[in-house]
């Protein structure tokens, strides 16, 4: 049965035990030290852009071109904002980029649509997808998917939460022709949120949440409902890169994988310091918001069960398979297996290397 999830006060940064503290600890002191080694600067210059602006999210490569991690791989990264899911895609396959961080649902509808079009993701970082509606307790809405008939639901035109839609609501049997919608822009979510004007909202949990809260809505008025917790298998944001360059450069990608994965650990075991850094590129972030936001996408979307259990990056072949299942009732895959082979785990270092 599904489980609800509104949340009546805000999540805690991820706790960390003193032994895994101390293998942050004393991973991070070994690599400053190969860093100290390193060129200031690499020779292979890769160009990565996020989905969308400067986020909690994009904190874990933010902290590896600050730190010196991707110099320290051999690597001279830029990291550009997006515009959305299906534009990254878009940028990869035309090669305007060299790599990105994006949505793999959309890579795998991509590969089906676009036959020439090779890009893979190399490293799963949401192993459990942001996709969530947030709604008031005050208006009607509930944990249970149910609560929404009857409801007026904010649909941001591109926003990924909305395109499981067709998924979410064949998996939980909901009438939508009881329901009304409301094409809205990004800036006004959760504004009309807070004012009432909407029942609930599609967008990312944590960031949606997170704004609610800070526009004075009670946390008991808030319902975040996780479509994760209510059937959806998907996976959510992925690094992928360009076939060109998984092709010409193959120790260049092992390496940007490793230097992500000393940024991911560095935002966990410090929210703030990525904070900081996602401020400096985002004049309109308060570094106080963001810490919230990443410190809840960590412990939501990135350090799940499966993760502390196999390590970090990699899929559950069972489940990438319902996944496919699943994207399929949004419309069926032309080449299922073709649009399937969107992940490779090729580049990760050993299972060990990866544990939290």
């Amino acid at each position: 049965m599904p489980l609800a999830s509104p949340l009546a006060a805000p999540l805690a940064a991820t706790a960390l035990t003193r032994r895994a503290f101390g293998r942050l600890v004393g991973g991070a002191t070994a690599f400053c030290a190969a860093v100290g080694r390193a060129r200031a600067q690499g020779n292979t210059a890769i160009r990565f852009s996020l989905d969308g602006r400067f986020e909690g999210p994009s904190a874990p490569f933010l902290i590896a071109q600050e730190k010196g991690y991707f110099g320290a791989e051999g690597l001279d990264v830029t990291i550009e904002a997006g515009t959305g899911p299906r534009s990254i895609i878009q940028r990869l396959a035309e090669g305007q980029q060299d790599a990105g961080f994006g949505d793999v649902n959309t890579l795998i509808r991509f590969r089906d649509e676009n036959h020439g079009a090779d890009l893979k993701a190399i490293m799963m970082v949401h192993d459990r997808p942001s996709f969530a509606l947030v709604g008031r307790k005050s208006r009607g809405i509930t944990g249970e998917p149910a609560s929404l008939e009857g409801k007026k639901l904010g649909a941001p035109a591109g926003d990924a939460s909305f395109a499981q839609w067709p998924i979410f609501r064949a998996i939980n049997k909901i009438d939508d022709s009881k329901i009304r919608f409301e094409t809205i822009g990004l800036p006004v979510r959760e504004p009309m949120l807070a004012s009432g004007e909407l029942d609930a909202a599609f967008g990312p949990g944590a960031s949606s949440y997170v704004s609610l809260k800070a526009r004075g809505v009670p946390v008991e008025d808030i319902v975040l409902m996780w479509m994760a917790d209510h059937g959806l298998a998907l996976y959510g944001n992925a690094v992928i890169m360009s076939p060109k360059l998984i092709a010409e450069r193959p120790d260049a990608v092992r390496g940007f994988v490793r230097a992500v994965l000393h940024g991911v650990r560095d935002a966990v075991a410090n929210p703030a310091l990525g904070a900081q850094l996602v401020a400096k590129r985002n004049e309109a972030a308060q570094p106080e918001t963001v810490r919230e936001r990443l410190a809840m996408t960590i412990e939501q979307n990135m350090l799940t069960p499966f993760v502390k259990a196999h390590g970090f990056g990699g899929i559950d072949r069972e489940r990438w398979a319902q996944a496919l299942d699943q994207i399929g009732l949004a419309g069926p895959l032309r080449d299922k297996a073709r649009a399937g082979d969107a992940f490779t785990d090729a580049f990760l270092p050993p299972a060990g290397e990866r544990m939290f």
